[in-house]
């Protein structure tokens, strides 16, 4: 495993970039953030689509100074783990769970102390997409939905249809991938993870309706880690209703849904993407309190 380490201000958690292979050999990008305090647990940030990892630096930072090795990485195919050019670049939307997030979940060294994951958006559904899950002590997914336009409120529902069978249709067409970066909405993804999405966003329930996906039934019905699902009330992609939807499927897990109204916590709006934001501590003091929590039970059933 090669590092290359960054520069971080005293003040910081350190942190440094690494490299790591996928199950399938495939070399991807991720970011250690060294707990400044004695180490607690493992911490792994599961990006939503097309999200570059730098963006959950500042919560990673955050959960470090309180003794938690976070780590986060980008999807193969996204940001530092993209190769040269996405053009004619072929691979399974359903990988970033199976292949590269499995990976980093086997590498993650001390198996003695707990490993949490924090989903957000697509990260949450990749829970169900590891063949490790039983590693994992807890997740907490943040703006995790079914994928289903239809629960979009009507005019971001109209936009998405018109994105979908308009307008990405054609960005794919003329530069061979998915120019997400162009419609200020993340970086680009190769276009298979576009044609995927497009087509299971027309499924009531998204990819588990795609009739060569079936065996994800049987597979999320496996999932036993304890879930803590939350989502803003007013994230327009992941409604209540589309997260609770998508959170059945862990039918055998102990699933805790949460509902974040943003005036609660002191802001106007928190959307999709405002979870990780800089100015989101009260929600993370939420995340902390729940992890803490677990752990210490976990610590007081060891010394009983």
């Amino acid at each position: 495993m090669k590092n290359s380490v960054t520069s971080s201000e005293s003040t910081e958690a350190k942190s440094e970039y690494f490299q790591f292979k996928a199950t399938d050999g495939y070399i991807l990008t991720g970011i250690k953030y060294l707990p400044c305090v004695p180490k607690k647990a493992n911490l792994v940030i599961a990006s939503a689509t097309g999200v570059p990892q730098e963006f959950y630096q500042h919560f990673a930072r955050y959960m470090a100074k309180l003794g938690y090795e976070v780590v986060s990485f980008d999807y193969r195919g996204i940001n530092k783990s993209a190769p040269e050019s996405l053009k004619e670049f072929k691979m399974n939307y359903l990988d970033w769970g199976t292949k590269d997030l499995s990976s980093l979940l086997d590498q993650i060294s001390d198996s003695a102390l707990p490993l949490f994951l924090i989903g957000h958006s697509f990260g949450g559904q990749a829970l169900g997409l590891v063949t490790n899950h039983h590693r994992i002590t807890a997740c907490y997914s943040l703006g995790t939905g079914i994928g289903w336009p239809e629960y979009m409120p009507y005019f971001e529902r109209f936009k998405i249809k018109l994105l979908t069978k308009y307008v990405m249709p054609l960005m794919v067409k003329r530069h061979g991938y998915m120019a997400w970066s162009k419609l200020n909405m993340g970086v680009d993804l190769p276009s298979d993870v576009f044609k995927q999405w497009q087509s299971w966003s027309q499924y009531p329930e998204y990819f588990f309706d795609d009739p060569k996906l079936e065996f994800l039934i049987d597979q999320y019905s496996k999932v036993k880690t304890k879930i803590f699902a939350a989502t803003s009330l007013d994230d327009e992609w992941a409604t209540p209703k589309s997260r609770n939807e998508f959170m059945k499927y862990y039918s055998n897990a102990e699933v805790h849904l949460i509902d974040i109204d943003p005036k609660r916590y002191g802001s106007n709006s928190i959307g999709h993407m405002g979870y990780f934001k800089k100015n989101a501590q009260p929600i993370w003091q939420s995340i902390i309190q729940t992890l803490e929590n677990i752990l210490n039970k976990e610590q007081k059933c060891a010394t009983e």
